[in-house]
């Protein structure tokens, strides 16, 4: 009866022993395979730009760029900004001299699909026209070719006015839903990013490609005839993979990037698809973030990561947090480029913040949301643009 006892535990003990070895070992699996997909997420993909490429580009740009995203005054959106009929060379030339007034040395710029369609031999020539106003004030461009924010059935021709005390009324996605739920229009998609950056590949006046401005923006719902969220994801992701397949194709001597803007990037090995798919594509590692310093620095610190320069493409919402005063000194201080949203008040009306969509407002807000200047070059705050320039080193 003892020596069945004693063989039964021993036949015990030896069981047990075989499932604590065998958990070990799966639990080391587990540990390489989630660290393999975590250092995975991290490895160069194929015609991205080496780390050493990138930051000696980035380098080479000087001790720091920053800027902000341009629209001038007279336009109420992308399409009244290049189109042969409101296009404003003398405007554009003061206001981006007001800009290297400030210091900035880069401005984000966006074009749209139905420019080239409409007439593809005058958009590039006013492009050209553009980067070299652009070039004579000493600062770079980074255009963006496709855009998820906003309306989503744009219309070439005269654009309408915007509506009073609303931000971005006029503003319009590209492409637009019909052709972005429409894969088998791409290849005029393709044309018209291949065709700019091919006219423009070696243009040193170009310093980024911006591929797509957040591509899975659901606007808040604000466009019910517009496509659902999930297959705003979807035709987006399509698209955007597409665009850096064809970017590639051109081999540009600029670098490539676009801009994750939401969800937590903390954990490499939970990251949105989408997110990953940008993180991993881009040249440059860029951007948005409209949060107080505190959120800031958490995301430059997860960012850092990737060992690329880092762009925030998009900040500066005043009363979120995301002030010049709280988040331009970081910027510099950690060598990340900054363009803020915004830079002339005038009919992108952007001093009124994202709740005008639904919340009335009768008079300009008292905190500016967006924008640097009235739309005769005098500042919102003189005390913003005496930091800007100390920081910048014009002062």
């Amino acid at each position: 009866m003892v020596f069945n006892l004693l063989k039964i535990m021993k036949e015990v003990y030896f069981f047990i022993s075989a499932l604590f070895v065998l958990s070990l070992y799966s639990c080391k699996n587990l540990s390489t395979s989630s660290s393999a997909q975590d250092s995975s997420s991290l490895h160069q993909t194929a015609n991205q730009w080496s780390v050493q490429k990138i930051n000696k580009w980035y380098k080479a740009k000087g001790d720091w760029v920053v800027g902000c995203n341009f629209t001038p005054a007279y336009a109420v959106n992308q399409l009244e900004f290049w189109q042969k009929e409101t296009f404003d060379t003398a405007r554009i030339d003061k206001e981006l001299g007001w800009a290297e007034g400030l210091g900035f040395n880069l401005v984000r710029v966006f074009l749209h699909n139905l420019l080239w369609k409409q007439d593809s031999t005058g958009f590039l020539n006013r492009i050209d026209q553009f980067l070299t106003i652009a070039d004579q004030h000493n600062i770079g461009v980074m255009f963006v070719f496709f855009d998820g924010v906003w309306n989503p059935f744009p219309q070439g021709g005269k654009q309408p006015a915007p509506v009073p005390h609303v931000h971005n009324s006029g503003w319009v996605q590209s492409p637009g839903a019909k052709i972005l739920s429409d894969t088998a229009q791409y290849e005029q998609l393709k044309d018209y990013l291949q065709g700019v950056m091919r006219h423009f590949s070696h243009d040193s006046r170009v310093w980024v490609w911006d591929l797509f401005n957040e591509p899975d923006n659901d606007n808040g719902g604000r466009f019910p005839m517009g496509l659902s969220p999930k297959a705003k994801y979807k035709y987006s992701f399509i698209l955007l993979k597409k665009s850096f397949k064809w970017a590639r194709e051109v081999q540009p001597k600029q670098p490539l990037t676009a801009a994750p803007w939401h969800r937590n990037w903390a954990d490499t090995a939970m990251l949105d698809p989408m997110d990953r798919f940008m993180f991993n594509h881009s040249d440059i590692t860029s951007f948005h973030c409209y949060a107080p310093l505190k959120t800031t620095k958490k995301k430059v610190k997860i960012l850092s990561r990737y060992k690329r320069p880092i762009i925030c493409s998009e900040y500066m919402a005043r009363p979120t947090g995301s002030t010049f005063e709280n988040i331009l000194p970081f910027f510099k201080k950690k060598h990340v480029g900054a363009l803020n949203w915004g830079f002339v008040n005038g009919k992108t009306q952007t001093i009124y913040p994202w709740d005008s969509w639904t919340k009335e407002y009768t008079a300009p807000p008292k905190v500016w949301f967006h924008d640097i200047l009235y739309s005769d070059g005098k500042p919102y705050d003189s005390a913003e643009v005496a930091l800007i320039k100390n920081l910048t080193g014009v002062d």
